[in-house]
């Protein structure tokens, strides 16, 4: 079914700018921004005196190069309030990742930021369809992580009714959603599988669901797992992209009129793609590690920040800006098995190619003297119990062929009944088991 174009009124006027009038505004802010961290934050005026460059250096947006990278380590040496550029006493709220293999990141806004990130959020909700007066069920955590609340101020700022309920509890999730019937939902791809579970194990079809959109986002997913949202919801599922060191969600979205990739919003957000190895920009279009530097934060700017999301820069297509190509993977996540670079989502992406497999799935790496063992474990669908053992095995034996002729790494696949692995309950679902001894 055609999706209606969105209005003019329903944009903001920079969205269909020129390419030229995004530059100038871009290069303004960028000297403002590189200008703000070397007055006030130590840490950055030292990287940059190291690197022998001065914010004035900035002539043209590709001198941004010559200024130096910002890393997760940066935000973790200058734990908790190192990297703010604002007296602590201007910083309106403070959120932090969690810390699962470190200090955890901090990151601060003033009362100017909150605002700025409601407003994008708000944009990044009206276009995947949603308008003032519809109902957002926000199942993201509320907390420290920046999913809820992120969402919860974009949705009140874009006029939404908002339904707080935040991660887990998945029946009482199912039946506000009844109750209450939103016409869209926040939450990670992973949980949403997870509700739509819920909704099939209480006999509730996708057509009799309220829900006409779903923004999803925290972790990495693929168009196959789009399919398998929207047949579980009987919705539309649009991606939305954020990183609480860049601000949080809602660094970039997709349209719902085209859903070719979550567009950034390059007015706040400098994005680059960067050769992962040599730290060197590569051109539009060629794939990379995403960089961004913030534009107009006030409490935390951030500096040509190494997201380790490896991904494109696409042309704009729906919107003047341009897009984000589908996340392969991140450059600290990537998987050496025999010698083979392999990204989670790459074995995501066979699983799900067969119909009658779920988006719930592990893959557990173990040991054996010096050869690695891979195990992708996955799951039937609810309604593909009932195939024979013959059916198994060729559905194995396909997979196993489809990974090494693809991937090019030899795996042991196990097909189980629907329901036998672990759900998140609270947020982003964890995929790879690492069992290998570490190397020193």
């Amino acid at each position: 079914m055609p999706v209606k174009q969105p209005a003019p009124g329903d944009l903001d006027p920079i969205e269909t700018a020129s390419r030229d009038e995004i530059a100038a505004l871009q290069l303004e802010r960028l000297r403002w921004t590189l200008q703000h961290a070397y007055d006030n934050v130590p840490h950055y005026r030292a990287k940059f005196e190291a690197k022998g460059v001065h914010p004035s250096d900035l002539k043209t947006l590709a001198d941004i190069a010559k200024f130096p990278f910002t890393t997760k380590a940066d935000l973790r040496d200058n734990y908790p309030f190192g990297l703010f550029a604002v007296p602590r006493t201007q910083v309106a709220r403070i959120h932090a990742s969690s810390g699962t293999t470190g200090k955890p990141t901090v990151v601060g806004y003033t009362l100017k930021d909150i605002d700025t990130w409601a407003n994008l959020v708000a944009r990044s909700i009206r276009a995947a369809g949603g308008r003032a007066g519809d109902i957002i069920h926000i199942a993201y955590g509320y907390g420290l992580f920046t999913g809820g609340l992120g969402a919860h101020y974009g949705a009140e700022r874009a006029g939404c009714t908002v339904i707080p309920m935040s991660g887990g509890q998945t029946e009482k999730q199912v039946q506000l959603i009844q109750d209450f019937k939103p016409d869209l939902i926040m939450v990670t791809p992973s949980y949403s599988l997870v509700i739509a579970e819920e909704c099939a194990r209480q006999g509730i079809a996708p057509e009799d669901i309220s829900l006409k959109v779903g923004i999803f986002g925290a972790e990495p997913w693929g168009e196959g797992m789009r399919q398998q949202i929207e047949k579980g919801l009987g919705l539309d599922a649009v991606d939305i992209y954020g990183l609480s060191e860049v601000m949080g969600p809602g660094v970039a979205s997709e349209c719902i009129e085209s859903k070719d990739g979550p567009v950034i919003w390059e007015d706040h957000f400098y994005p680059e793609i960067v050769n992962p190895d040599t730290g060197e920009p590569v051109a539009d279009g060629e794939e990379g590690e995403l960089v961004f530097t913030s534009l107009s934060k006030e409490a935390l700017p951030i500096i040509r920040y190494r997201t380790r999301d490896l991904t494109r820069l696409l042309a704009p297509t729906s919107r003047s800006f341009r897009r984000m190509g589908r996340i392969v993977g991140r450059s600290d996540d990537m998987l050496i098995i025999r010698g083979v670079n392999v990204f989670p989502t790459q074995i995501e992406e066979q699983v799900l190619r067969d119909k009658r497999l779920s988006g719930v799935y592990q893959i557990v790496l173990s040991r054996d003297g010096h050869l690695d063992n891979v195990e992708v474990r996955c799951e039937l669908q609810s309604d593909a119990n009932a195939l024979s053992p013959a059916d198994m095995a060729a559905m194995t034996k396909e997979l196993q062929h489809r990974i090494k002729t693809i991937i090019g790494i030899s795996t042991k696949v196990s097909v189980m009944d629907f329901g036998t692995l672990p759900r998140t309950q609270t947020g982003k679902a964890r995929r790879v088991w690492d069992n290998r001894p570490s190397q020193v």
